[in-house]
């Protein structure tokens, strides 16, 4: 049946109904009814100035709608970042591409933030409606609009200025700028909405010229990829969603770049992730380098340098940072957005920032090591540095932390956190000896022997048959799956085996994994879905313990829970449903990790997927 694409409701459309663009500054989610729902300008972690996932209402959105639509599809052009929404109708089919260009030197418009969004009819002719109502800050500030003939519109507010490029006449309606065109075969409709540059009239042929640009560029840099599996399509994928998530300028990478998704629809677990955070950044860092990009990875860790370089004297490395260094990241609550279908509050910042978390050194020691053995060999400076984070580590590795999931129910002495401890001395006497560089070698190894010995004496639980979350704790944690990803345990060492035993009898639906069980002693009462890292490990730790046919049909399963696009949030719902922010790195890494390590195991193996596969 037809229907006219009126406003929208008053309910945000899907997480999981929307694709990402980006120009590796910031991105924009554009849902599948041709509407940009979220963007901040000019780069991830500035104020919003699309932001209707927030609130419909007042958050602002740049549409472009197709009038008798009967269904949308979409798809990204091959190899690419570039989106492109189809609008299907029996009379006639209208095509959106929409991208941002990169800032690359191969992209000539790369000094400029903008989103380009070019309109063709394939077949027939349709009406097209374009509305462009942005809300700047937040939706914090007031802007006026000026249509300027021959251009566009020009937005103007005390937070910045947006112009409007349109290849048609636009008018102004109160806050926003609009237009409706009838759209013949063979034409086209060329908008973009444009933070910084000079307000001009769209060139001939300028649209199509950038479009060719952004696919070059997408296309030179998927080509760098060195895997060769089973698992291509979704691999390949996640890295050009690892790529969109990283910052050109810095070399930092965003662990996503929204804020305030919910993990539960209504809950409080809504948080900002449009930062840095030293664990993520490592885990990607990891990825990419298995794909063979290590470009990003030696951009990364110049800006890891950075970060060790100024830290204060007898400090250990923030949580997380800005993409620019910045260690000031105040959380504060914006009452006057609604929030994601009602789930308040709506934060900025993230008071995270100021937590313990002594597992990064960790995730950091073993991407630097990798780094050094696979991609360039690490400076004097560099090795100066982290050491001296090794020797704040020796002396308060032993404290209770935040942990991993970032709890907020009170400092313990996390599990996952003393093995990762164990973790960053063994990799850092890994490159003392393979580098010959100056290190307190003994210190180092008694530091490792002792956060070993914990491990095994103080948190495994003979009751259980299980390692738990604390040290005299009885609560199961699915972090503790990285066992032999870490190469802390065999992957078919009794103890490991019998802990995936019992996360699989605790945590694990329907091949999905929960973190833990929220019960509140986290500090929050209301439940999440099942955490999409924690099931891409499970998949991993089951091949590796030779349940290769269960990885296989759980890992493919697990294929089924991204959205159309092939992109994943943080959680899973209970119904399927995206949860958290989107798209997240976490999740993707974790994807390719598991897929290259499934790969190699399926092709030793050459298990069937097992018909016995636990539910």
């Amino acid at each position: 049946m037809k229907h006219d694409i009126g406003p929208r409701q008053a309910v945000a459309p899907p997480i999981e109904d929307h694709g990402v663009i980006g120009d590796l500054h910031t991105v924009a989610l554009v849902g599948v009814d041709g509407t940009i729902d979220w963007c901040c300008l000019p780069r991830f972690d500035a104020p919003s100035v699309f932001g209707a996932l927030l609130d419909t209402g007042r958050g602002g959105s740049f549409s472009v709608r197709v009038r008798d639509v009967e269904r949308t599809k979409q798809m990204y052009l091959p190899d690419s970042n570039v989106l492109l929404t189809r609008f299907l109708a029996e009379a006639a089919v209208a095509e959106l591409y929409d991208f941002m260009v990169p800032d690359h030197p191969s992209c000539p418009a790369s000094d400029v933030r903008q989103i380009v969004r070019q309109v063709r009819m394939v077949r027939g002719s349709a009406t097209v409606e374009v509305e462009c109502r942005p809300a700047f800050d937040y939706a914090r500030a007031t802007h006026t609009v000026e249509v300027v003939e021959g251009v566009g519109a020009v937005f103007t507010s005390p937070a910045g200025t947006l112009v409007l490029r349109s290849t048609v006449p636009l008018r102004a309606e109160r806050d926003a700028a609009v237009a409706t065109v009838v759209l013949e075969p063979g034409r086209t409709l060329e908008l973009a909405a444009q933070w910084g540059g000079e307000v001009r009239p769209f060139g001939r042929g300028e649209a199509s010229r950038l479009l060719d640009d952004t696919l070059r560029y997408w296309d030179g840099w998927l080509r760098r990829s060195t895997y060769q599996g089973r698992y291509r399509e979704a691999v390949e994928r996640s890295a050009l969603v690892l790529k969109l998530l990283v910052h050109q300028p810095t070399g930092a990478l965003v662990a996503a770049p929204t804020t305030s998704l919910p993990e539960s629809l209504g809950g409080g677990r809504n948080w900002d992730y449009r930062y840095t955070w030293v664990r993520d950044a490592a885990f990607t860092l990891y990825a990419l380098m298995r794909l063979g990009f290590t470009e990003e990875a030696a951009a990364f860790i110049d800006w890891l340098h950075h970060r060790c370089v100024e830290a204060p004297p007898g400090t250990g490395l923030q949580v997380l940072y800005g993409i620019d260094g910045r260690s000031e990241l105040p959380e504060t609550v914006l009452d006057h957005l609604a929030g994601y279908r009602g789930s308040r509050p709506v934060r900025i910042g993230n008071a995270a920032a100021n937590q313990l978390q002594l597992d990064i050194h960790g995730e950091l020691m073993d991407s630097v090591y990798l780094y050094n053995k696979h991609g360039e060999p690490i400076s004097y400076e560099l090795w100066e540095a982290l050491s001296r984070q090794l020797e704040w580590l020796e002396k308060h590795w032993e404290e209770p932390d935040d942990g991993i999931w970032e709890t907020r129910g009170g400092r313990r002495r996390f599990t996952y956190s003393a093995l990762m401890t164990w973790v960053a001395f063994e990799r850092a006497m890994r490159i003392a000896r393979h580098r010959g560089m100056p290190a307190p070698v003994e210190r180092w190894r008694d530091a490792a022997a002792a956060a070993y010995r914990y491990v095994q004496e103080e948190c495994w639980s003979p009751e259980l048959g299980a390692y738990v979350q604390y040290a005299e704790g009885r609560t199961l944690d699915a972090s503790l799956l990285v066992m032999p990803l870490v190469k802390f345990a065999g992957p078919s060492d009794p103890r490991f085996l019998s802990t995936v035993r019992r996360l699989e009898d605790e945590l694990v639906s329907d091949s999905l994994v929960h973190r833990y069980r929220t019960d509140g002693t986290d500090g929050f009462l209301d439940r999440e879905g099942t955490f999409n890292l924690c099931s891409f490990w499970y998949v991993e730790a089951l091949a590796r313990a030779g349940r290769v046919g269960e990885a296989r049909y759980i890992f493919e399963k697990m294929t089924t829970h991204a959205n159309h696009l092939g992109l994943y949030a943080e959680e899973i719902g209970a119904a399927g449903e995206a949860l958290g922010n989107f798209p997240q790195a976490f999740t993707h890494l974790a994807l390719i990790s598991a897929a290259t390590n499934l790969d190699r195991a399926i092709t030793a193996n050459r298990a069937p997927t097992s018909r016995h596969c636990r539910p």
